[in-house]
């Protein structure tokens, strides 16, 4: 994921560039009306973004135009798209977050863990989908174990009146 570094995006561009991939997934183009409804921000903003990643190469634009993205744009928003599902699916999967608040977290996320992290979660991933089909489900275990300190720290603390 070398592209992020050169590139030198911001979390914001990020997710402009993210939500430009999700949005042309279909239809290989979007309106920057669309990306502004889907990112809850103000069409200005989206002009300011659009212009931006299309200095940097990584979007087609033109004002009152479709937006694509480059060649380069597309492999840099799949990596990000990437890296967000894979947090995603260790918030859920490992952790046992709620798909919700999974979700924002790996949005949060996505921007400042590095590639050496983001590894290393995707192999935890696939160790414990791979002891999952050995007959260890150590996702569960682990939610399990999670369940019963939650129970035993409330439990003392109660004991202590706190």
């Amino acid at each position: 994921m070398k592209t992020q570094k050169k590139a030198n995006l911001s979390a914001s561009l990020e997710d402009y560039l993210k939500t430009i991939f999700n949005l042309t997934r279909k239809t290989d183009v979007s309106r920057s009306r669309g990306i502004a409804e889907k990112l809850d921000v103000s069409q200005s903003s989206v002009t300011g973004a659009l212009r931006l990643l299309k200095k940097k190469g990584l979007v087609n634009y033109r004002p009152y135009g479709y937006v694509t993205l480059t060649d380069s744009g597309r492999k840099t928003a799949a990596e990000i798209v990437k890296r967000h599902e894979i947090l995603e699916s260790f918030f859920v999967n490992v952790l046992g977050l709620k798909a919700r608040l999974a979700q924002d977290f790996a949005c949060r996320a996505e921007h400042v863990l590095g590639q050496e992290v983001i590894n290393k979660l995707l192999l935890l991933i696939e160790f414990i989908t791979q002891e999952n089909k050995n007959g260890n489900d150590l996702a569960a275990d682990f939610k399990y174990f999670c369940k019963t300190k939650n129970t035993n720290e409330t439990s003392r603390l109660k004991s202590k009146g706190g």
